[in-house]
């Protein structure tokens, strides 16, 4: 079963957006990746685009150590299990720094998460709205 052509274009733009975003905060990010069209995206990604394919990882262009996460969770409600699994992932990759693009509000637990690892690690929760199609085309 593939993505609809709504959800693909969705995913890309927001990729797209965040790629952006990153270049303007100082991360070192490809002209390439700036440039990818729609079809290099859904040749790079497939029809059956799995949000947790999208995950970026970046260094900043003066600082490689300095890097970020940025994780496209599957889940329509991200809860601890997730942000745990995210977490030990940046822990164990040394980043300290991430971007959760969420399709939903967190749950209550996960926002205590958030606050409990806030000393470690720097979390950011981007919710992607649902816009309809003819909005954001």
């Amino acid at each position: 079963m593939s993505s609809s052509e709504d959800e693909i274009t969705r995913l890309f733009r927001i990729r797209r957006t965040v790629i952006q975003m990153l270049k303007d905060r100082g991360y070192l990010v490809g002209d390439f990746e700036l440039n990818m069209t729609r079809s290099q995206f859904v040749s790079k990604y497939g029809e059956n685009v799995k949000r947790e394919d999208l995950v970026i990882n970046k260094a900043k262009r003066n600082d490689s150590s300095d890097q970020i996460f940025v994780f496209f969770p599957e889940e329509q409600k991200v809860g601890v299990k997730t942000m745990k699994t995210y977490t030990n992932r940046m822990k164990s990759e040394n980043v300290f720094r991430a971007i959760l693009v969420v399709q939903q509000n967190l749950t209550a637990f996960a926002k205590t998460c958030i606050n409990e690892i806030a000393a470690k690690f720097h979390l950011e929760v981007f919710q992607v709205l649902y816009l309809s199609t003819k909005l954001y085309r």
